[in-house]
């Protein structure tokens, strides 16, 4: 999906010009949730959004009372999954037959990636379509 279709509101918006203010880099897309915001951001813009240490990151969260994600923009489907899940390391990640699966031998990785009833899952799959068509995502 081509992310000019997306639609923000004016919280949205000031969010995102906040965001943009702060770490002096260009946003592409940013998606609110109940406990979390993520932002996401130009391909090789994330060391200079994320700031010395992290430094943005603990300043952006303590300013929405939130936790604050920032993900870089990848145009190869497979490695902007990878982004998404970042910091969890899958084994592989790969495409069959339009289904992403992400490969790992830790349980642990796993289940934070799947998530509760496949919360995380279900939610990673629609933060995915934003960008490009995606059929499913499993995990193995």
């Amino acid at each position: 999906m081509d992310n000019s279709k997306i639609v923000y509101d004016s919280n949205t918006l000031g969010i995102m010009r906040l965001f943009e203010n702060m770490t002096h880099t260009k946003i592409k897309d940013c998606i609110i949730e109940e406990e979390k915001i993520w932002f996401i951001v130009q391909t090789g813009e994330l060391r200079k959004a994320l700031g010395k240490g992290a430094e943005n990151i603990k300043k952006l969260g303590e300013k929405f009372g939130k936790k604050v994600k920032i993900v870089e923009y990848h145009d190869d489907l497979l490695k902007l999954i990878a982004a998404f899940i970042n910091p969890l390391k899958a084994d592989e990640i790969v495409l069959e037959d339009g289904i992403v699966i992400i490969k790992s031998q830790d349980t642990k990785t796993k289940g934070l990636i799947i998530g509760r009833a496949a919360k995380n899952l279900r939610a990673l799959e629609n933060y995915i379509r934003r960008y490009m068509p995606v059929q499913e995502i499993k995990v193995q």
